[in-house]
C-alpha cells in the first residue's frame, strides 16, 4: 500500500510539474513583448544565436519616453538578452571568444555602443557595471522606416553577417565576422 501511495504521489507531482512548464510557456508567447530569436549561420557549422524579447511601440515616442539616449538600455524587453556564438568572432573589430553573454546598449542618435556582458542570467534590467563588460563596440546608427517591433536581425554577407537592431525610425548595426 505505502509503494503504490509513493508511486501515485510521485505520477501526480510529474504531472503537475508538467502543466506548469507548459503554461509558463504558452505565458510567454502572449506577453506584450513576446519572446523572438535571431540566428547568423556562418561557415562551417558555426553561429551566432540572440534570444530577445521584442517590445512594441504602442504610439510612444521610443527615445523619449521608453529608451533614453546616453544611458545603458536592455536591448528588449523581460529577460535580459542573449547573444550565443559557437565560434570566436570579430564584432565591429573586437575579438568576442566562443561563449554566452549578454547585450546591452548605449543608444545615441548618430550612433550606438553595444555592450556585450560576461555576466549572464540577470533579468533584463540587471546591468553588472563596466567590471562585467567585455567589450564595448561602436555601432553606426541610421534613420529608416519605422518599425512598430522591435526587431534583431542579421544580414548574411560574403565574411560574416551584419547585426541590425532596429526600432521607431532608428537602426542600428555592426558588422561580425568569424576569426
Amino acid at each position: 500500500m505505502r509503494k503504490l501511495l509513493t508511486i501515485a504521489s510521485s505520477v501526480v507531482l510529474v504531472l503537475v510539474v508538467a502543466v506548469l512548464v507548459v503554461h509558463a510557456q504558452q505565458d510567454k508567447s502572449k506577453r506584450p513583448s513576446p519572446p523572438a530569436t535571431a540566428k547568423c549561420e556562418l561557415a562551417a557549422g558555426k553561429s551566432v544565436t540572440i534570444d530577445y524579447s521584442s517590445p512594441r511601440k504602442k504610439g510612444r515616442a521610443i527615445f523619449t519616453d521608453v529608451v533614453k539616449y546616453g544611458e545603458i538600455w536592455r536591448t528588449g524587453a523581460n529577460e535580459a538578452t542573449t547573444f550565443v556564438t559557437n565560434t570566436d568572432l570579430m564584432v565591429g573589430g573586437t575579438h568576442v571568444p566562443a561563449g554566452s553573454y549578454t547585450l546591452f546598449t548605449v543608444p545615441n542618435k548618430d550612433k550606438w555602443t553595444l555592450v556585450i556582458s560576461k555576466k549572464t542570467g540577470e533579468w533584463g534590467t540587471d546591468y553588472p557595471g563596466e567590471k562585467e563588460d567585455l567589450a564595448r563596440i561602436d555601432m553606426k546608427a541610421a534613420t529608416g522606416p519605422a518599425t512598430e517591433n522591435f526587431t534583431i536581425s542579421f544580414d548574411k554577407g560574403a565574411k560574416g553577417c551584419t547585426l541590425k537592431l532596429a526600432w521607431d525610425t532608428t537602426t542600428a548595426s555592426v558588422e561580425i565576422a568569424t576569426m
